[in-house]
């Protein structure tokens, strides 16, 4: 019997941090930014800036799209570490819901 060793998908990332440490660490602690002053520059409540700050919520195409505005980041950037960080936390729970979810068999769909 052959055995193989499975590789992890290049560019996968172990524990990717959430978006709002990049933000922080580059951004907002080096300029001396507040969750009030950046809740002004992107206009929005300052509720949604320390959630986001907070990593409580995750970070919304419009709140990405308006960092990157203010901040000149590429949104793309913003949103693929949200994924990141999503897919993670998400795969954290694998083996609880290969237990629940049934899986498709083509030959045996229809």
């Amino acid at each position: 019997m052959k055995t193989t060793i499975e590789q992890e998908p290049v560019g996968k990332m172990y524990n990717p941090p959430h978006p709002s440490e990049v933000l922080k660490g580059l951004w907002l602690e080096p300029l001396g930014l507040t969750i009030t002053r950046t809740a002004v520059i992107l206009n929005v409540s300052r509720k949604t800036v320390s959630n986001i700050v907070n990593a409580k919520v995750p970070l919304s195409g419009d709140l990405a799209l308006r960092i990157s505005i203010a901040f000149k980041i590429d949104i793309d950037m913003l949103l693929g570490m949200q994924a990141k960080y999503d897919a993670w936390q998400a795969e954290q729970h694998r083996a609880e819901l290969e237990r629940e979810v049934t899986v498709v068999h083509w030959n045996e769909a229809a």
